[in-house]
């Protein structure tokens, strides 16, 4: 039997838990029902992705396809996912097992960001001169994923009609939303909607409404607003959908080529014998086929 395991990223805020709980309840039914489906999480909440294996080898998986719920590629779909695998192949070894892409660049992906501009009353086609749009993003240590925030920003741009567009971070990386708030305004807008690029609720969302307040009282002549986080839009089952196919026909294409954990890898490995890209020395990611898979 095959199983589908869905790995969210866990939030210490049980109300983001909650979203991913509610979300997979509610794809479940539009998903083959030979499917056997379970959630994990990894990290802040149970069950971890151990015990989410564990929980589809009891109910009689034979394969299990491991579908990270996570907006970008960074070091915990590129790492502690696949040290997780490793660790289920040695302990179940008559098991496959087959990771996911996360949801990533995706056309829909662009869609439920234009979308929730729209939420705030716009009109992306013809937005009112002066106004700019912020796609801010979390912010990581990997510069791979971080530039997978401004693909998407292009992207959109290019979808919608607003000459201001800026991506930005709330962490770890660079421009901050300050940064981009300040750069906005220098370049003209009367009007700054932010639009967070996370997929569930938790302590940033909740941070952002009071940064917005500061703005807000610091530039009092340009109106805010702030946008519907990503979240777990309709048009997100799509994304997931396309996911979940391309892991059960093995058809998975990871972004190798600008990986920084490829190349600090390579330091370890018999690149000549091997010729894999190993994340952590053991989960096999083929450059050649161009297929993600672990079996």
């Amino acid at each position: 039997m095959k199983a589908i395991l869905f790995v969210g990223h866990g939030s210490r805020d049980s109300e983001g838990n909650e979203q991913i709980r509610i979300f997979v309840n509610q794809l479940t039914p539009k998903l083959d029902d030979q499917l056997i489906i379970e959630t994990c999480f990894l990290e802040f909440e149970r069950p971890d992705i151990a015990q989410g294996i564990d929980a589809c080898v009891a109910r009689g998986a034979t394969s299990v396809a491991l579908i990270p719920l996570m907006l970008l590629p960074a070091g915990h779909s590129k790492i502690h996912i696949p040290a997780a695998i490793d660790e289920a192949k040695e302990k179940y070894p008559a098991v496959d097992f087959t990771y996911g892409k996360p949801i990533g660049i995706h056309h829909e992906a662009v869609e439920i960001c234009k979308s929730r501009i729209e939420e705030t009353g716009e009109n992306v086609e013809e937005p009112q001169e002066g106004t700019a749009v912020i796609l801010l993003g979390r912010g990581g240590s990997d510069p791979d994923a971080n530039s997978d925030l401004y693909k998407i920003a292009r992207l959109l741009w290019e979808k919608a009609s607003y000459p201001i567009l800026e991506p930005a971070f709330i962490g770890v990386t660079s421009p901050s939303l300050e940064e981009a708030v300040e750069k906005t305004i220098r370049l003209g807008a009367k009007k700054v909607i932010v639009l967070p690029y996370f997929l569930f609720t938790g302590i940033l969302i909740k941070r952002l409404e009071g940064m917005m307040t500061q703005f807000q009282a610091a530039y009092p002549g340009v109106d805010f607003k702030l946008a519907e986080y990503f979240g777990f839009h309709p048009k997100l089952e799509l994304v997931i959908q396309d996911r979940i196919n391309e892991a059960l026909s093995g058809d998975v294409y990871m972004n190798c080529d600008t990986c920084q954990y490829r190349f600090e890898a390579m330091e370890h490995i018999d690149h000549h014998h091997h010729h894999d890209h190993d994340h952590d020395h053991h989960h096999h990611h083929h450059h050649e086929e161009g297929v993600a898979t672990t079996k």
